[in-house]
């Protein structure tokens, strides 16, 4: 699928934003791992959600959809009958390894392609530590999908300290240790998100942080019960940027997830001169609220490797903002964008280069942009969600057209985004084109 951006006459309107991803993909495995009965509401369309669904529901968990809202009930977790497919939702393997890790049988992890070729080392180190086996591909030197886990319960608590910032190596280490014999603790180079942290406490284990270690103490989980999840932050960036950098725009996206582990691309926006005012709803296991913004002037800004850690899911688009933007804009620490569904530091240079934007990789992790004007052209996807994305978002300030090639990939996380732009930006300026 292929899409055209027309230069937005006008970015104006309210939105309610689909369900965070990340905190459904953590309930679903919390209630795996508990037993009892759940309720997830909104329920989200996302791919990788799904592939979530399906892999807890061959481990035990039954699920009824009624609407927008899945109800969940599990009586402890069972070997599963069959490989467990999780697509390209590197989130879903991920966590899955560390819940498996804990369980007394074989069980086996297998991905999509692009997924496939991601690394999982990282996770197979602490999980081995803590007592279970976990087998890669064979003959690679690093560790790929497929993964076959064998489980052991107990596992042995470890202290383990992270080489890489990563909120999926936190989580499956945290997740496995509800199973270990005593406290198991992770210890951050940077902060990372906290969902995992917030949803196990919600489930009544002790969880603590001291520094920038997080310990859990192993206990029985009660099932999460009903959870509300607020709209996804990560894609809110999106239209936050557009309204920044569309002249007249001003927009309301309301209740978003206001998780200050997650909005770490608020304070670099107004730093670079962004308007955008949260309000906060009443404080519940996950914050919530309002997100008004409005076009305002943005200049350059230097966005350091601890700044970049927590909002790695919102570096591509602020190399949008940044193209916008008056002046030089230094961002480091990328080096996770190049193990994501693409090489996202390469696909973001492309495709902005294409559009005309002064931007350049200054070494392997870190990139240079100069703002200026954006010429629309034709831009590849990649065929990652939030390339394609980032770079409609930079047809709606480009001069003259913009198609967006592989479109179909935004499904991954955000199935309606292009209707989302479409109702703020007005219908005929996004369009899907033939894609011949």
């Amino acid at each position: 699928m292929n899409i055209a951006i027309q230069p937005a006459p006008r970015f104006q309107g309210e939105l309610t934003l689909p369900p965070d991803k990340a905190i459904c993909h953590r309930v679903l495995f919390a209630a795996a791992l508990a037993e009892g009965s759940s309720e997830i509401s909104p329920w989200p369309d996302a791919e990788d959600c799904q592939r979530t669904l399906e892999l807890v529901q061959r481990i035990g968990v039954t699920a009824e959809r009624s609407g927008q809202t899945i109800r969940l009930h599990s009586r402890g977790m069972r070997a599963p009958s069959q490989e467990l497919f999780c697509g390209e939702s590197g989130t879903t393997l991920r966590l899955a390894a560390g819940v498996l890790a804990g369980q007394p049988f074989i069980s086996r992890l297998t991905a999509a392609p692009s997924l496939s070729r991601r690394p999982m080392r990282r996770i197979v180190e602490p999980l081995e530590r803590m007592g279970a086996r976990v087998d890669g591909a064979p003959g690679a030197a690093e560790v790929h999908p497929p993964l076959t886990i064998h489980g052991r319960r107990p596992l042995q608590p470890v202290r383990y300290e992270m080489p890489v910032a990563s909120a999926q190596v936190k989580s499956a280490v945290l997740f496995a240790g509800t199973a270990a014999e005593g406290p198991t603790t992770v210890v951050e180079p940077y902060p990372t998100r906290d969902h995992t942290e917030r949803m196990l406490r919600h489930c009544g284990l002790r969880v603590e942080r001291q520094g920038s270690a997080i310990s859990v103490t192993p206990g029985p989980l009660r099932a999460p019960g009903r959870c509300e999840i607020p709209g996804d932050f990560s894609s809110a960036a999106f239209f936050l940027v557009a309204a920044s950098c569309v002249p007249g725009a001003r927009v309301k996206l309301r209740g978003v997830s206001l998780n200050p582990t997650r909005t770490g691309l608020l304070p670099i926006l107004a730093r670079m001169g962004a308007r955008i005012a949260a309000a906060p709803a009443a404080e519940e296991w996950e914050p919530r609220g309002l997100l008004e913004a409005e076009h305002r002037p943005l200049r350059g800004t230097t966005v350091s490797a601890a700044e970049a850690a927590g909002i790695i899911d919102e570096l591509p688009i602020l190399m949008v903002a940044a193209s916008c933007a008056e002046g030089l804009t230094r961002l480091e620490g990328l080096g996770e964008l190049r193990v994501k569904e693409t090489d996202r530091i390469r696909s973001m240079v492309d495709g902005l280069r294409r559009l005309g934007a002064q931007i350049q990789e200054t070494g392997a992790a870190s990139v240079e942009i100069i703002g200026g004007k954006l010429t629309g052209t034709a831009v590849e996807s990649a065929g990652d969600h939030r390339t394609a994305m980032s770079l409609a978002v930079a047809g709606l300030i480009a001069q003259g057209p913009t198609v967006i090639r592989g479109a179909e990939c935004v499904s991954k996380s955000f199935p309606g985004f292009f209707d989302a732009l479409a109702s703020l930006a007005g219908s005929s300026t996004v369009k899907t084109v033939d894609s011949a």
